[in-house]
């Protein structure tokens, strides 16, 4: 905050640009996780989604956004992409390649742009949360904004933890 006003993260600039309506929901950042903004939002953890920077061989990434509470299979990740690995980048690549820092790593306003997947359980969701590029910030983006004007690629890949 400077001057009692709050900032716009990168992310929440990103997404005004490109037209996509958002509300921001900031939060007490005590730890990294799907579940900790969850309870302090009083939200349930499963709209709320982690952003994971997966590594492809040859040293290519991309985003994938999962719904928290749920484990990702990696393996059928790869073999959608219909590549021989994934797996989540190091914390290094991750915080490299966004800008940001993990706890608060999302897809928007980040130093690099990478294709952007998002797990089909969405769709269950009119809205989900995904982080604004810093710890302690979620954006409430509609799902159907998502996929109509951000253009994400829909994928099956989370099951229940």
């Amino acid at each position: 905050m400077k001057g009692g006003v709050v900032m716009s993260s990168l992310g929440e600039k990103a997404l005004q640009t490109i037209g996509v309506d958002y509300t921001p929901h900031p939060y007490d950042y005590q730890k990294k996780g799907a579940e900790a903004a969850a309870i302090a939002l009083n939200i349930p953890v499963d709209v709320v989604f982690k952003t994971l920077v997966v590594a492809l061989p040859e040293r290519e990434f991309v985003y994938l956004l999962a719904p928290g509470g749920s484990s990702v299979s990696m393996k059928s990740f790869a073999r959608l992409l219909q590549v021989k690995s994934a797996e989540l980048a190091t914390e290094r690549d991750a915080e490299r390649l966004t800008g940001y820092k993990v706890g608060g790593i999302g897809p928007f306003g980040a130093r690099t742009s990478l294709p952007l997947y998002l797990d089909l359980s969405a769709l269950d969701h009119d809205l989900i949360y995904i982080n604004g590029g810093r710890r302690g910030l979620l954006l409430g983006i509609p799902t159907s904004a998502l996929i109509d004007v951000v253009g994400v690629e829909l994928v099956e890949v989370s099951r229940a933890s």
